[in-house]
C-alpha cells in the first residue's frame, strides 16, 4: 500500500518541499494509523521547515501538526480508538500527508457537528487561546483583553473565548478589513496598527485605564507598546512572535504597574499536564455545541499545494485559517 506525502528532504523556503509517493505507514504498540482528511496550516509550520522552531524533527520529514481524519489501523494495546473513528489529532510534525501515524494519546474524537476542516483548524488555535487566556492569563468577566495579530487563526479564537468568557475584547490588526472579521467574530472594538497609534488609541478605549490582558502571538514592535498600556495588575501572554523579531521589555514597567509578563507554550502543556488539557479540551468542545466557538476556514486547498499554503502564511495572508485537503 502506497499514499502520497508533502516532504521537507532539506532545510529552506516552501519552494523547496516536494511530493512524493511513498509505503503507507503500520501502526506500532500503542500506536494509530489515521487517513486524513484536512490538515491545517499553522505558522511553525513555515518555521520548522527552514530548521528555525524550537522542535526539530530528524530529515525527512513532513511538515503540518494538526489533523481531522478517520482513522485507518490500531496498533496493539490501543483501546480508546477503533477504525472507522472520526478523529482530530495534533502530532508537531507528519500531517501534510494523505495518511499519518501518530500515538493514540494525540488522538481526540472529531466534536459532534463539525467537519473535517473545521476539526483540523480546531485544536492548535483554540486549545492555544484557551489555555492562555483561562489558565494563564485569568481571563474575568468584565475585565478588558487586548488581542494583537486579531485576524490570525488563534487572534479569532482568542476573541471568541474572550467573549465566551464574558471579557470586553478591542482587536488589533493591520487593515480595515482584517478588522471587520474581527468583529464578525465578535470584537468590541478594532485598532488598525498599520495606521493608528496603538497606545493613544488604547487609551481612548479604555477611558485612561488600559486593558487587562494582552494576548500577544506577534511579537516585534506592539508587544512594548501593549505592555505600556497594561492596566494595574494587568497580564501580558507571550505567545509567539510572528513578527520574526523578539522584543526586549524593560522590567521597570512591571514594577510600576504590579504587572506580569507570562509565558504560553500550549505544545509543552498537552505533553506536561495532560489531565488539564482534557478538561480544555471538553470546556472547548462545550463552546462549539453551544455555537459560541466557530472556526474561521478562510481558503482550502490540496495536499500538494502545501508549498503554495506555506507562502501564503509566512507572507501574513491568511485570516482565519488555510487547510489542505486530502480529498
Amino acid at each position: 500500500m502506497a499514499m502520497k506525502a508533502v516532504l521537507c528532504k532539506q532545510y529552506g523556503p516552501p519552494d523547496t518541499l516536494t511530493f512524493e509517493e511513498l509505503p503507507s505507514p503500520r501502526p506500532g504498540a500503542g500506536e494509530v494509523v489515521v487517513a486524513v482528511k484536512a490538515a491545517s496550516v499553522n505558522f511553525p509550520d513555515v518555521l520548522i521547515i527552514q530548521n528555525k522552531y524550537q522542535f526539530k524533527p530528524p530529515l525527512p520529514f513532513s511538515p503540518g501538526s494538526e489533523l481531522a481524519g478517520v482513522v485507518k489501523e490500531v496498533g496493539s494495546g490501543v483501546t480508546g480508538f477503533k477504525a472507522g473513528d472520526k478523529v482530530i489529532a495534533f502530532t508537531t510534525y507528519g500531517a501534510f500527508a494523505e495518511e499519518v501515524k501518530t500515538e493514540a494519546s494525540r488522538l481526540l474524537r472529531l466534536p459532534e457537528g463539525m467537519d473535517f476542516a473545521s476539526g483540523a483548524a480546531f485544536l492548535l488555535t483554540y486549545g492555544t487561546s484557551d489555555h492562555a487566556l483561562r489558565d494563564r492569563g485569568a481571563l474575568k468577566a468584565g475585565e478588558t483583553l487586548l488581542v494583537l495579530g486579531a485576524a490570525g487563526g488563534v487572534g479569532l479564537a482568542a476573541i471568541e473565548i474572550g467573549k465566551a468568557l464574558g471579557a470586553r475584547v478591542i482587536a488589533c490588526a493591520s487593515s480595515e478589513e482584517k478588522l471587520a472579521v474581527c468583529k464578525s467574530h465578535g470584537a468590541d472594538a478594532g485598532i488598525d496598527y498599520a495606521s493608528e497609534d496603538l497606545r493613544e488609541r488604547i487609551k481612548a478605549l479604555t477611558e485612561g485605564r488600559g486593558v487587562d490582558v494582552v494576548y500577544d502571538p506577534v511579537g516585534g514592535p506592539y508587544s512594548e507598546p501593549a505592555f505600556r498600556s497594561l492596566a494595574w495588575r494587568g497580564r501580558l501572554l507571550v505567545v509567539g512572535f510572528a513578527a520574526g523579531e523578539i522584543p526586549k521589555l524593560p522590567l521597570n514597567l512591571a514594577l510600576l504597574k504590579g504587572a506580569s509578563v507570562v509565558g504560553v507554550f500550549w505544545g509543552d502543556f498537552t505533553r506536561r499536564e495532560p489531565r488539564e488539557f482534557a478538561a480544555s479540551v471538553r470546556q472547548l468542545g462545550t463552546w462549539f455545541r453551544e455555537g459560541k466557538l466557530r472556526p474561521h476556514v478562510s481558503q482550502t486547498l490540496p495536499l500538494h499545494q502545501a508549498a503554495e499554503a506555506l507562502k501564503l502564511m509566512a507572507a501574513r495572508q491568511v485570516k482565519g485559517k488555510l487547510v489542505l485537503t486530502s480529498e
